[in-house]
């Protein structure tokens, strides 16, 4: 056995002699900051409202917000009028002084303080429509116009608009238990998103006249009030999105006579806005499994799109158990679908596109709808909504209940790079996969991006895998987010800061939480443990919300596996992994003496026997004389086999002839698993998994001794990525070089 390295060593393999070591100086107390301590002074205290297990307490409690509307879509003029009654129930203990809604559409009004929240530079280039309204033109007017606030009885309510937040002055408190209903008239000018920007929109085909509406954030919605923030009243700055209560929507939303329209919830009256003949094709559709069935064609769009009716015709939804709404309207639209068995349940897969997204959006949108529900529902629960909608919007990724709006379009002569394809596929995936997190598992947008953006994201990874092999998948992989975890770390936040305040917000809420998930599942936990605990939170927290404590405790309650180490390093800080490679040292053993080992009687002090059968392992390569030990009676490993082993057992017994001392050392301030792969002169690896802990004693240096039977020829630290190690160059032993980027 023959291994590399400088000082001569001789090891006695059947003991170890460990001396204390005296010290006069005083010990000087530290700061505790071992890596493994539990997080009691990162996570709140736990309580009757939200346990130490994660889940909900004896004495969690939701408010619910119903809502019954009637909506007017004025297409001329891209105007949006509406009247909402509220029935707000409060479910908490305490009583209720006032009450917040959100008015996000007012983020828009030119005069709004949150569009001077970062700073303005100067456009290198800029087109001659950007520049004139960037710097020449009035800005339009937007904004919500709040024409009444009345109570039940018709009567005045006074309320104050503060921004993006509007407060209702209650003359008397709300008591637990008690409810109020109260009705709000308004309207407001929809933006051109495409010229303006924004979530929500219409899209202006110039080549017809006809918009394509994606309405959002469309009407003043109640803010949450909860144990956790008591009201979420933080302005809409534009990064962190919503914080919103369950209820029950009853709409009704007049549009034009031409237009085909989806939303929210279950459609009242199919027969009064579709032919017999679309009724027909949808009949089909819902007995549809394997491929969409579609409902409005092509031709019926073009059709439409010269008509541009004076009549009205009224679509009437209904949804039960939703934190918002969103609609989808316009002539344009070609509607397919599809059916999905969802357990016991057929829930609805549904597509609306205008002809520009075609051949692209009738050949993968809806399957990919389909394929979204049955793998996200394997991970979590099986999808509780009758269906689900993707809509071709360009420029767009959102999502609500039920419906999102989606990027991706074909050039006009039909033909579309991989790159266009799989970024639509990946992109209707993702907002898709947000029914399930925030629409379900109800997080707040407003505080913690990650919290839905993140776990969809690694939901979304698992299911372009199953998807088509060999997805390109943008995020996910531990490789993938390297290049950011090793990047400037003045320009980096930890995934725990608040939505308004996140530097690279793809990678820091996207990207890194999904890694750090995938990291957990397939190299920390494994997929047994990870998948239950995973599904565990899923189904604790559904049509509830869950804070981030309450998604690491159900990790780590549901799974017998301690991650406090996990989630303070990758959660809590900016730290990045670096594992190499620092020293191996090469030893063979022997059953004969080492020259100039002398022997003799131990002292009787010793603490341990040292008589008795001895192996001498000797360092290879080394140029130093033997050393003394007290040692007598030494026999032969050949005298110890014979006397306690019979030739059968000696038979089945390992045979190592090289072993290899190899100290690790980890630059990176970050902790994880440490991957040992080795290989041998016939090709063959073996593959070694030491767990975090490896690194509880010293977050330094490790070391570990591999006996092998085959002399090995290479060590590679984590050979397959699995870590997001941000410096490969130190990981292989021999050292290799290791490609530039320019290379």
């Amino acid at each position: 056995m023959k291994l590399h390295h400088l000082s001569v060593v001789y090891l006695l393999f059947s003991s170890v002699i460990v001396f204390g070591q005296v010290t006069t100086e005083k010990q000087k107390g530290h700061e505790d900051t071992n890596k493994f301590r539990q997080m009691y002074d990162l996570m709140a205290t736990p309580n009757m409202y939200r346990t130490a297990s994660g889940a909900p307490g004896p004495e969690y409690y939701q408010q619910k917000a119903d809502y019954k509307m009637d909506i007017e879509l004025d297409d001329k003029n891209a105007r949006l009028d509406g009247v909402e009654t509220i029935t707000y129930h409060n479910n908490a203990k305490e009583s209720l002084d006032y009450l917040w809604l959100q008015l996000d559409q007012n983020r828009r009004n030119k005069n709004s303080v949150t569009k001077k929240n970062g700073s303005s530079y100067m456009d290198d280039a800029i087109s001659t429509q950007g520049f004139s309204t960037k710097y020449l033109e009035e800005p339009a007017e937007r904004g919500f116009n709040i024409v009444s606030v009345m109570d039940e009885k018709g009567k005045p309510l006074s309320y104050t608009i503060n921004e993006t937040m509007m407060r209702i002055n209650l003359v008397e408190p709300l008591k637990h238990g008690a409810k109020m209903v109260f009705t709000i008239k308004w309207w407001y000018n929809i933006n051109n998103y495409m010229i303006e920007g924004g979530r929500s929109g219409y899209e202006h085909f110039e080549k017809d006249g006809n918009n394509l509406y994606v309405l959002a954030q469309f009407f003043p919605r109640m803010a949450v009030y909860n144990d956790v923030e008591g009201w979420q009243n933080m302005q809409f700055w534009g990064g962190g999105e919503f914080a919103l209560a369950f209820g029950d929507y009853e709409v009704n939303v007049t549009v034009p006579a031409d237009h085909i329209m989806n939303a929210t919830g279950v459609l009242l009256n199919k027969k009064d806005v579709f032919t017999e003949t679309q009724l027909k094709r949808w009949a089909l559709a819902e007995k549809s499994f394997d491929n969409p069935v579609i409902i409005v064609t092509q031709e019926e769009a073009i059709k439409a799109e010269k008509g541009n009716s004076t009549k009205k015709k009224t679509w009437k939804w209904k949804a039960e158990n939703v934190r918002d709404f969103g609609i989808s309207t316009s002539r344009k639209f070609i509607f397919d679908a599809m059916a999905v068995k969802m357990g016991d349940r057929t829930v609805m897969a549904e597509s609306m596109y205008p002809k520009e997204g075609n051949p692209l959006w009738e050949q993968y949108s809806t399957r990919a709808v389909a394929h979204t529900l049955k793998s996200y529902s394997s991970y979590t629960f099986d999808y509780p909504y009758p269906k689900a909608v993707s809509v071709n919007a360009q420029d767009q990724g959102m999502e609500y209940p039920m419906i999102c709006w989606n990027f991706g379009r074909p050039e006009t002569d039909g033909t579309y790079s991989d790159q266009v394809k799989y970024g639509m596929i990946g992109v209707i995936i993702h907002e898709v996969g947000h029914n399930y997190f925030p629409m379900i598992v109800n997080s707040d947008e407003r505080q913690w991006t990650w919290m839905d953006e993140g776990l969809n994201t690694f939901l979304q990874y698992l299911a372009e895998n199953t998807f088509q092999k060999d997805f390109p998948s943008r995020r996910g992989p531990a490789r993938l987010i390297v290049p950011y975890m090793s990047g400037d770390q003045d320009n980096i936040s930890p995934i725990m800061t608040n939505s308004e305040s996140i530097k690279q917000f793809g990678s820091n809420a996207y990207g890194k939480p999904a890694t750090g998930l995938n990291i957990l599942r397939e190299t920390i936990m494994g997929h047994e443990l990870f998948d239950y605990a995973f599904k565990t939170y899923a189904n604790r927290w559904k049509f509830k919300h869950p804070t981030p404590e309450d998604f690491f405790r159900t990790m780590e309650d549901a799974s017998a596996v301690d991650l406090d180490w996990f989630w303070r390093g990758w959660f809590y800080t900016t730290d990045y992994t670096d594992i190499g490679i620092k020293e191996v040292k090469q030893f063979t053993v022997t059953d004969e003496l080492p020259k100039g080992l002398e022997v003799e009687k131990p002292s009787r002090r010793r603490r341990y026997n040292l008589t008795g059968p001895m192996v001498f392992a000797t360092e290879i390569e080394s140029s130093e004389k033997g050393k003394s030990v007290n040692v007598k009676e030494i026999k032969t490993l050949k005298e110890y086999l014979a006397t306690n082993f019979t030739q059968k057992e000696i038979a089945a017994l390992n045979n190592p002839n090289y072993f290899y001392q190899v100290t690790f050392d980890k630059p990176g301030g970050l902790v994880m698993p440490l991957l040992v792969d080795l290989f041998f002169d016939d090709g063959t690896v073996e593959k070694h998994r030491f767990p975090a802990q490896i690194w509880n004693r010293n977050d330094e240096l490790v070391t570990r001794t591999f006996a092998t039977e085959k002399p090995i020829v290479k060590i590679i630290v984590d050979a397959e990525l699995e870590t997001a190690d941000i410096d490969v160059t130190n990981n292989t032993w021999p050292k290799e070089s290791v490609p530039s980027k320019f290379d």
